[in-house]
Protein backbone atom coordinates (compact mmCIF):
# COMPACT_ATOMS: atom_id res chain seq x y z
CA UNK A 1 0.00 0.00 0.00
CA UNK A 2 1.44 3.36 -0.96
CA UNK A 3 1.83 5.98 1.61
CA UNK A 4 2.29 9.57 0.50
CA UNK A 5 5.40 11.14 2.04
CA UNK A 6 4.79 14.51 3.65
CA UNK A 7 6.18 17.39 1.66
CA UNK A 8 7.10 20.93 2.75
CA UNK A 9 4.68 23.53 1.88
CA UNK A 10 5.84 25.74 -0.97
CA UNK A 11 7.44 29.02 0.12
CA UNK A 12 5.69 31.97 -1.23
CA UNK A 13 7.61 35.18 -2.09
CA UNK A 14 6.63 38.17 -0.05
CA UNK A 15 5.23 41.07 -1.85
CA UNK A 16 7.63 43.81 -2.95
CA UNK A 17 6.23 46.32 -0.47
CA UNK A 18 6.92 44.06 2.55
CA UNK A 19 10.58 43.19 1.73
CA UNK A 20 13.23 44.73 4.11
CA UNK A 21 15.29 47.47 2.45
CA UNK A 22 19.04 46.68 2.49
CA UNK A 23 21.27 49.45 3.95
CA UNK A 24 22.66 51.84 1.37
CA UNK A 25 26.48 52.21 1.00
CA UNK A 26 27.70 55.76 1.98
CA UNK A 27 28.89 57.86 -0.86
CA UNK A 28 32.56 58.94 -1.09
CA UNK A 29 31.59 62.48 -0.06
CA UNK A 30 29.88 61.24 3.07
CA UNK A 31 32.85 59.02 3.96
CA UNK A 32 35.14 62.09 3.63
CA UNK A 33 32.93 64.14 5.94
CA UNK A 34 32.93 61.40 8.55
CA UNK A 35 36.72 61.17 8.42
CA UNK A 36 37.15 64.93 8.90
CA UNK A 37 34.69 64.93 11.78
CA UNK A 38 36.64 62.16 13.52
CA UNK A 39 39.88 64.09 13.16
CA UNK A 40 38.30 67.23 14.61
CA UNK A 41 37.21 65.25 17.67
CA UNK A 42 40.75 63.91 18.18
CA UNK A 43 42.24 67.44 18.07
CA UNK A 44 39.98 68.90 20.71
CA UNK A 45 42.02 70.03 23.77
CA UNK A 46 41.59 68.20 27.01
CA UNK A 47 39.38 70.06 29.45
CA UNK A 48 41.87 69.74 32.32
CA UNK A 49 45.63 69.32 32.34
CA UNK A 50 46.95 66.27 34.20
CA UNK A 51 47.71 67.04 37.83
CA UNK A 52 51.05 65.22 37.83
CA UNK A 53 52.49 67.18 34.88
CA UNK A 54 55.35 69.45 36.03
CA UNK A 55 54.87 73.15 35.55
CA UNK A 56 56.80 74.56 32.60
CA UNK A 57 57.38 78.31 32.27
CA UNK A 58 55.95 79.91 29.21
CA UNK A 59 58.38 80.65 26.43
CA UNK A 60 59.05 84.38 26.26
CA UNK A 61 57.81 86.36 23.34
CA UNK A 62 60.30 86.82 20.57
CA UNK A 63 60.81 90.48 21.51
CA UNK A 64 61.38 89.52 25.17
CA UNK A 65 64.02 86.85 24.63
CA UNK A 66 67.45 87.83 25.94
CA UNK A 67 69.75 88.98 23.17
CA UNK A 68 73.21 87.45 22.68
CA UNK A 69 76.07 89.85 23.26
CA UNK A 70 78.11 90.77 20.17
CA UNK A 71 81.39 88.93 19.71
CA UNK A 72 83.52 91.95 20.65
CA UNK A 73 81.56 92.41 23.91
CA UNK A 74 81.83 88.84 25.14
CA UNK A 75 84.36 88.23 27.89
CA UNK A 76 87.64 87.00 26.45
CA UNK A 77 88.71 83.57 27.63
CA UNK A 78 92.31 83.66 28.71
CA UNK A 79 94.21 80.44 28.12
CA UNK A 80 96.93 79.68 30.66
CA UNK A 81 99.19 76.65 30.16
CA UNK A 82 98.29 73.63 32.23
CA UNK A 83 101.71 73.69 33.85
CA UNK A 84 101.12 77.25 35.13
CA UNK A 85 97.73 76.67 36.81
CA UNK A 86 98.14 77.20 40.56
CA UNK A 87 101.78 78.17 40.02
CA UNK A 88 103.41 80.33 42.70
CA UNK A 89 105.91 82.79 41.22
CA UNK A 90 108.63 84.72 42.94
CA UNK A 91 108.64 88.52 42.83
CA UNK A 92 111.50 88.61 40.30
CA UNK A 93 109.72 86.13 38.06
CA UNK A 94 106.52 88.19 38.05
CA UNK A 95 108.57 91.30 37.27
CA UNK A 96 110.26 89.56 34.34
CA UNK A 97 106.93 88.52 32.83
CA UNK A 98 105.44 92.01 33.23
CA UNK A 99 108.45 93.86 31.79
CA UNK A 100 108.79 91.52 28.81
CA UNK A 101 105.06 91.72 28.10
CA UNK A 102 105.06 95.51 28.04
CA UNK A 103 108.01 95.81 25.62
CA UNK A 104 107.61 92.59 23.58
CA UNK A 105 111.36 91.83 23.72
CA UNK A 106 113.97 92.52 26.41
CA UNK A 107 117.60 91.52 26.45
CA UNK A 108 118.60 89.08 29.15
CA UNK A 109 121.53 91.34 30.06
CA UNK A 110 119.09 94.19 30.76
CA UNK A 111 116.88 91.93 32.90
CA UNK A 112 119.92 90.87 34.90
CA UNK A 113 120.73 94.51 35.60
CA UNK A 114 117.27 95.97 36.29
CA UNK A 115 115.44 93.04 37.92
CA UNK A 116 118.19 90.91 39.51
CA UNK A 117 120.84 93.46 40.43
CA UNK A 118 123.39 91.72 38.17
CA UNK A 119 122.84 88.34 39.85
CA UNK A 120 123.11 86.41 36.60
CA UNK A 121 122.94 82.92 38.08
CA UNK A 122 119.62 83.72 39.82
CA UNK A 123 118.23 85.11 36.57
CA UNK A 124 119.30 82.06 34.56
CA UNK A 125 117.55 79.73 37.00
CA UNK A 126 114.36 81.78 36.87
CA UNK A 127 114.38 81.99 33.07
CA UNK A 128 114.89 78.24 32.83
CA UNK A 129 111.95 77.70 35.18
CA UNK A 130 109.64 80.08 33.26
CA UNK A 131 110.70 78.51 29.99
CA UNK A 132 109.95 75.03 31.34
CA UNK A 133 106.45 76.24 32.25
CA UNK A 134 106.01 77.53 28.66
CA UNK A 135 105.57 81.13 29.78
CA UNK A 136 108.53 82.65 27.93
CA UNK A 137 110.77 81.98 24.94
CA UNK A 138 114.48 82.81 24.88
CA UNK A 139 115.90 83.70 21.47
CA UNK A 140 119.46 84.14 20.27
CA UNK A 141 119.59 86.45 17.24
CA UNK A 142 122.27 88.17 15.18
CA UNK A 143 123.09 91.77 16.00
CA UNK A 144 123.09 94.42 13.28
CA UNK A 145 126.26 94.70 11.25
CA UNK A 146 125.68 98.11 9.59
CA UNK A 147 128.57 97.49 7.24
CA UNK A 148 130.98 96.63 10.02
CA UNK A 149 133.38 93.74 9.51
CA UNK A 150 134.42 91.06 11.92
CA UNK A 151 132.43 88.29 13.51
CA UNK A 152 128.69 88.56 13.97
CA UNK A 153 127.61 89.35 17.53
CA UNK A 154 124.80 87.30 19.04
CA UNK A 155 122.33 88.81 21.47
CA UNK A 156 119.90 86.95 23.72
CA UNK A 157 116.36 88.28 24.19
CA UNK A 158 113.20 87.13 25.99
CA UNK A 159 109.61 87.24 24.74
CA UNK A 160 106.33 85.99 26.18
CA UNK A 161 104.38 83.04 24.88
CA UNK A 162 100.62 83.32 24.46
CA UNK A 163 100.21 81.50 27.75
CA UNK A 164 102.59 83.87 29.50
CA UNK A 165 100.71 86.83 28.05
CA UNK A 166 97.44 85.47 29.44
CA UNK A 167 98.97 84.81 32.85
CA UNK A 168 100.35 88.35 33.11
CA UNK A 169 97.01 89.80 32.06
CA UNK A 170 95.26 87.89 34.83
CA UNK A 171 97.77 88.18 37.66
CA UNK A 172 100.29 90.86 36.67
CA UNK A 173 98.61 93.74 38.50
CA UNK A 174 99.21 96.09 35.55
CA UNK A 175 96.85 98.96 34.61
CA UNK A 176 93.85 97.96 32.52
CA UNK A 177 94.95 100.12 29.59
CA UNK A 178 98.44 98.57 29.47
CA UNK A 179 98.78 96.51 26.30
CA UNK A 180 100.78 93.29 26.43
CA UNK A 181 102.66 91.59 23.61
CA UNK A 182 103.78 88.05 22.87
CA UNK A 183 106.20 86.56 20.34
CA UNK A 184 108.62 88.11 17.87
CA UNK A 185 107.25 90.14 14.97
CA UNK A 186 110.33 91.39 13.08
CA UNK A 187 113.45 89.41 13.99
CA UNK A 188 115.66 91.80 11.99
CA UNK A 189 114.59 94.69 14.26
CA UNK A 190 114.98 92.81 17.54
CA UNK A 191 118.17 94.65 18.54
CA UNK A 192 116.56 98.05 18.00
CA UNK A 193 113.33 97.05 19.75
CA UNK A 194 115.24 95.68 22.74
CA UNK A 195 116.98 99.04 23.18
CA UNK A 196 113.61 100.72 23.83
CA UNK A 197 113.56 99.09 27.26
CA UNK A 198 116.90 100.71 28.15
CA UNK A 199 115.66 104.12 26.98
CA UNK A 200 112.48 103.65 29.00
CA UNK A 201 114.52 102.93 32.13
CA UNK A 202 116.36 106.25 31.84
CA UNK A 203 113.17 108.22 31.19
CA UNK A 204 111.19 106.44 33.90
CA UNK A 205 113.78 107.45 36.50
CA UNK A 206 113.53 111.09 35.42
CA UNK A 207 109.68 111.00 35.43
CA UNK A 208 109.53 109.47 38.90
CA UNK A 209 111.94 112.10 40.22
CA UNK A 210 109.48 114.85 39.26
CA UNK A 211 106.55 113.01 40.89
CA UNK A 212 105.20 110.85 38.08
CA UNK A 213 103.39 107.65 39.08
CA UNK A 214 101.44 104.78 37.48
CA UNK A 215 103.65 104.60 34.39
CA UNK A 216 102.15 102.95 31.27
CA UNK A 217 103.84 102.21 27.97
CA UNK A 218 102.41 102.54 24.46
CA UNK A 219 104.65 101.11 21.75
CA UNK A 220 104.53 102.37 18.19
CA UNK A 221 102.34 99.37 17.21
CA UNK A 222 99.53 100.67 19.42
CA UNK A 223 100.06 104.33 18.50
CA UNK A 224 99.97 103.62 14.78
CA UNK A 225 96.76 101.63 15.15
CA UNK A 226 95.07 104.43 17.10
CA UNK A 227 96.20 107.06 14.57
CA UNK A 228 94.96 105.05 11.59
CA UNK A 229 91.56 104.65 13.26
CA UNK A 230 91.39 108.39 13.91
CA UNK A 231 92.30 109.24 10.30
CA UNK A 232 89.67 106.83 8.99
CA UNK A 233 87.02 108.34 11.27
CA UNK A 234 87.88 111.87 10.10
CA UNK A 235 87.72 110.89 6.43
CA UNK A 236 84.42 109.10 6.89
CA UNK A 237 82.92 112.01 8.82
CA UNK A 238 84.04 114.67 6.31
CA UNK A 239 85.09 113.24 2.94
CA UNK A 240 85.64 116.72 1.50
CA UNK A 241 88.65 117.42 3.70
CA UNK A 242 92.11 116.90 2.26
CA UNK A 243 94.40 114.22 3.63
CA UNK A 244 97.06 116.74 4.69
CA UNK A 245 94.52 118.71 6.71
CA UNK A 246 93.21 115.53 8.34
CA UNK A 247 96.71 114.38 9.30
CA UNK A 248 97.51 117.73 10.83
CA UNK A 249 94.34 117.60 12.91
CA UNK A 250 95.02 114.03 14.07
CA UNK A 251 98.63 114.91 14.92
CA UNK A 252 97.35 117.77 17.06
CA UNK A 253 94.82 115.53 18.80
CA UNK A 254 97.55 113.01 19.68
CA UNK A 255 100.06 115.74 20.59
CA UNK A 256 102.48 114.50 17.94
CA UNK A 257 104.63 116.57 15.55
CA UNK A 258 103.72 116.93 11.89
CA UNK A 259 106.99 117.04 9.95
CA UNK A 260 107.61 116.68 6.20
CA UNK A 261 103.91 116.05 5.43
CA UNK A 262 103.72 113.17 7.87
CA UNK A 263 102.92 112.38 11.49
CA UNK A 264 106.06 111.51 13.41
CA UNK A 265 105.41 108.50 15.66
CA UNK A 266 107.88 107.66 18.46
CA UNK A 267 109.10 104.19 19.32
CA UNK A 268 107.24 104.42 22.61
CA UNK A 269 105.14 106.82 24.64
CA UNK A 270 105.33 106.79 28.43
CA UNK A 271 102.04 107.90 30.01
CA UNK A 272 102.02 108.77 33.71
CA UNK A 273 99.96 110.44 36.42
CA UNK A 274 101.15 113.58 38.15
CA UNK A 275 99.64 115.07 41.31
CA UNK A 276 98.40 118.62 40.92
CA UNK A 277 100.36 121.23 42.85
CA UNK A 278 98.73 123.61 45.34
CA UNK A 279 98.73 126.53 42.93
CA UNK A 280 96.80 124.62 40.27
CA UNK A 281 93.07 124.92 39.85
CA UNK A 282 91.08 122.39 41.82
CA UNK A 283 88.07 120.53 40.52
CA UNK A 284 84.43 121.15 41.45
CA UNK A 285 84.62 118.91 44.53
CA UNK A 286 87.58 120.82 45.90
CA UNK A 287 90.00 117.91 45.42
CA UNK A 288 93.32 118.53 43.80
CA UNK A 289 93.17 115.22 41.94
CA UNK A 290 95.83 114.33 39.39
CA UNK A 291 96.68 115.07 35.80
CA UNK A 292 98.24 112.88 33.15
CA UNK A 293 101.34 113.55 31.17
CA UNK A 294 103.48 111.73 28.64
CA UNK A 295 106.99 111.55 27.25
CA UNK A 296 107.82 110.26 23.76
CA UNK A 297 111.07 108.35 23.31
CA UNK A 298 112.90 107.36 20.15
CA UNK A 299 115.87 105.06 19.67
CA UNK A 300 118.08 105.95 16.71
CA UNK A 301 120.46 103.55 15.00
CA UNK A 302 123.12 103.90 12.35
CA UNK A 303 120.82 102.08 9.92
CA UNK A 304 118.60 105.18 9.62
CA UNK A 305 119.03 107.38 6.59
CA UNK A 306 120.24 110.99 7.10
CA UNK A 307 116.75 112.33 6.26
CA UNK A 308 115.14 110.02 8.79
CA UNK A 309 117.66 111.04 11.42
CA UNK A 310 116.94 114.74 10.85
CA UNK A 311 113.15 114.22 10.99
CA UNK A 312 113.36 112.27 14.26
CA UNK A 313 115.77 114.76 15.80
CA UNK A 314 113.51 117.68 14.89
CA UNK A 315 110.36 115.97 16.19
CA UNK A 316 111.03 116.95 19.77
CA UNK A 317 111.20 113.40 21.11
CA UNK A 318 113.54 112.25 23.85
CA UNK A 319 116.09 110.67 21.51
CA UNK A 320 118.59 107.96 22.50
CA UNK A 321 121.31 106.01 20.72
CA UNK A 322 124.08 103.63 21.71
CA UNK A 323 127.68 104.87 21.74
CA UNK A 324 128.51 102.83 18.62
CA UNK A 325 125.49 104.20 16.74
CA UNK A 326 126.28 107.77 17.79
CA UNK A 327 129.72 107.49 16.22
CA UNK A 328 128.27 106.22 12.92
CA UNK A 329 125.51 108.84 12.85
CA UNK A 330 127.95 111.68 13.40
CA UNK A 331 129.68 110.76 10.14
CA UNK A 332 126.33 110.63 8.29
CA UNK A 333 125.17 114.12 9.27
CA UNK A 334 128.45 116.03 9.16
CA UNK A 335 126.70 119.28 8.23
CA UNK A 336 124.16 119.00 11.05
CA UNK A 337 126.34 118.54 14.10
CA UNK A 338 123.82 120.45 16.21
CA UNK A 339 121.39 117.52 15.82
CA UNK A 340 123.71 115.29 17.85
CA UNK A 341 123.43 117.60 20.84
CA UNK A 342 119.96 116.32 21.69
CA UNK A 343 120.75 112.60 21.20
CA UNK A 344 121.42 110.98 24.56
CA UNK A 345 123.52 107.89 25.01
CA UNK A 346 122.01 104.58 26.12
Amino acid sequence: MRHDLPQDLPIRRAPESSRPTPPLEPSPIERRRESLAARAIDRRPMPHAPQNRPHQPERPHKAERPSIAPVDQRPRRETVPQQAIGLSLREEERKVLAEVGRFRVVRTSDLAETVYGNRHSRMERDLAFLREKRLIDVHSVNARRDGRGGSVERIEVVSLTKGGQSLVRLTGGLPQDQKLYAGLVKPREVEHDAQIYRAYGKEAERIEQKGGTNLRVKLDFELKSDIQKAIYAERKGNPERGMAEIKQQVAKDFDLPYVNNGIQIPDARIVYDLERSDDRKTDQDGDQGSQSGHEDIEVLTAAYSPGHLRAKSQAGFRVYASSADRASMTAKIEGDHYLMENIMEL
